[in-house]
């Protein structure tokens, strides 16, 4: 068998894809975009679904676009009480099938992150919850994870003090309500994988790979 190669998909900031390169694993960023990690000759811009049926990869990260999925978005999805906005809920559903197509992507080895979905989306129920304060940053920012023949991951530095990475409840500061500003200045910044994160995956997930096939592990 040979070594592992593993897809990064819809990741342009290269952050999982430089984590298992600095093991020595064969990995590529795909991304719609070109990368802004500094190594284009690593990244593949294109079709990440095109990309994931081409049999060419052992073990799959995925981190497809959560705009219309998020519960963030509620109120963009209930733009009045009650009332659901028919426009969004079908951009949610062509997320939606774009993140099921990723998750029943021909690859043994899948793990598929996004953020806390709005229910009404319907998304299968997800595998594990983790926080960048169990890796190591002092931040809280809830990610969901979706894991096919992959163990969850375990936390290696948990901060005890941190404060949240995403604004949330904005609106409410104007009835003084619990909110917060965070610390993401974009969109961009918000869907970072963050370092601590993007290493546990590499580490962890190559050595579950290297162990059932029976491979040498690199050093690590």
């Amino acid at each position: 068998m040979d070594n592992l190669k593993v897809l990064i998909a819809c990741e342009e900031s290269q952050a999982v894809c430089k984590a298992f390169r600095s093991l020595g694993i064969e990995a590529y960023s795909c991304d719609i975009q070109e990368c802004s990690g500094g190594h284009p000759e690593w990244h593949i811009i294109g079709d990440a679904i095109k990309e994931v049926q081409s049999g060419k990869y052992d073990m799959m990260i995925a981190h497809p676009p959560c705009t219309y999925m998020s519960k963030a978005g509620a109120r963009w999805m209930y733009p009045t009480a009650g009332n659901i906005s028919q426009d969004r809920y079908n951009k949610s559903m062509e997320a939606k099938e774009f993140f099921m197509a990723l998750l029943n992507a021909p690859i043994k080895y899948i793990a598929v992150e996004n953020p806390v979905p709005l229910k009404v989306v319907g998304l299968p129920k997800h595998t594990q919850a983790i926080q960048p304060y169990e890796y190591g940053h002092e931040y809280s920012k809830k990610t969901l994870l979706w894991l096919k023949n992959l163990p969850r991951l375990v936390p290696t530095d948990i901060k005890t003090e941190y404060k949240p990475y995403l604004p949330s409840n904005t609106g409410g500061a104007k009835r003084g309500q619990k909110h917060s500003r965070g610390t993401a200045k974009n969109a961009k910044e918000s869907s970072k994988t963050f370092e601590g994160v993007a290493k546990a995956m590499a580490i962890q997930w190559s050595t579950t790979y290297y162990a059932e096939n029976n491979l040498i592990i690199p050093n690590m």
